[in-house]
């Protein structure tokens, strides 16, 4: 059994799954100026809608909202299904404060008092 729709249909159909994507995922992808929605997320790779961008490579950073989540490196780029599938080759985590260079414990003071 076969179904036949209209392409105008059909594309209907397309714009408004990429859409309901679009609103149910905070995250985007800054690349220099450019911004562009995730569309879907997972460890090792991002896809965002084919139509906004056609090749992405190099650093970029990814955000949830206003908060700064991840520096990743795309190396690859495909699209399919009108999904440009990004593959990361490495993914850190930003962090809010500056990197340690020794162990803090556990019960140290968060600050010192000064002597009058």
């Amino acid at each position: 059994m076969t179904d036949y729709l209209p392409e105008a249909v059909r594309a209907g159909l397309e714009e408004a799954r990429k859409r309901e994507l679009r609103r149910r995922s905070r995250l985007c992808v800054h690349a220099g100026d450019e911004v562009y929605p995730i569309l879907r997320f997972w460890e090792t790779g991002f896809s965002l809608d084919a139509e906004q961008v056609l090749a992405l490579r190099g650093m970029v950073d990814i955000y949830d909202g206003p908060r700064h989540l991840y520096n990743s490196l795309i190396i690859a780029a495909d699209v399919e299904n009108g999904e440009l599938i990004c593959s990361m080759k490495r993914s850190t985590l930003t962090m809010d404060r500056p990197a340690l260079d020794y162990v803090r414990e556990d019960d140290a003071p968060a600050g010192y008092l000064p002597r009058d």
